[in-house]
């Protein structure tokens, strides 16, 4: 399954996600699924049985939406080429290292801004929201959920690295050493 195919309603939440990783994101927002303990579903459950059991959702819906997020999230993304032109040629573009600090203080990319709490409330106050603010994690799997979040905080040029410091340590740096974590 390619991930512009529309998902199966009978795909296992673990499959569906591993296909749109934003679905998780975008069942909760607009269905209140997926985002705590009281809300939750089951890896091995069905898109079909997490709708049924959520006061009967229409799943064609259910999937619209997951489509339409999906689309959306492609368009946050950068590729690491593309960013690493961007910091060459915006002086106002920010790179925002989500990582831990053990992961950071170990390898980040040179200009990479480690993220705090108190870097946040900096952002939110004081940084320009039209110009580039990219987000990095380890392999592109957070940092999506940061981008949204400083989507929905106004930033209107907020990207997430695709593929994360890895990627770019396979396409932009090879100097950069690749990792995982244990």
């Amino acid at each position: 399954m390619t991930t512009t195919a529309s998902p199966d309603p009978q795909l296992t939440m673990r499959e569906l996600l591993r296909h749109f990783p934003g679905a998780q994101r975008a069942l909760f927002r607009r269905y209140h699924i997926g985002g705590c303990a009281s809300c939750g579903f089951q890896p091995t459950e069905t898109l079909a049985e997490v709708c049924a059991r959520n006061e009967n959702l229409p799943v064609d819906e259910v999937i619209a939406h997951i489509l339409e997020s999906h689309e959306a999230d492609a368009k946050i993304l950068i590729v690491p080429a593309d960013l690493a032109a961007a910091l060459k040629t915006d002086s106002a573009a920010k790179l925002i290292d989500i990582r831990t600090r053990e992961e950071f203080d170990a390898v980040h990319i040179a200009g990479a801004i480690f993220f705090t709490q108190e870097l946040m409330q900096e952002i939110l106050v004081k940084w320009d929201r039209r110009a580039l603010t990219a987000i990095v994690d380890h392999t592109g799997a957070r940092s999506m959920d940061a981008a949204a979040y400083f989507a929905g905080h106004g930033f209107e040029n907020v990207r997430a690295l695709q593929g994360g410091i890895d990627a770019w340590s396979q396409e932009v740096d090879a100097n950069l050493p690749r990792y995982e974590l244990e």
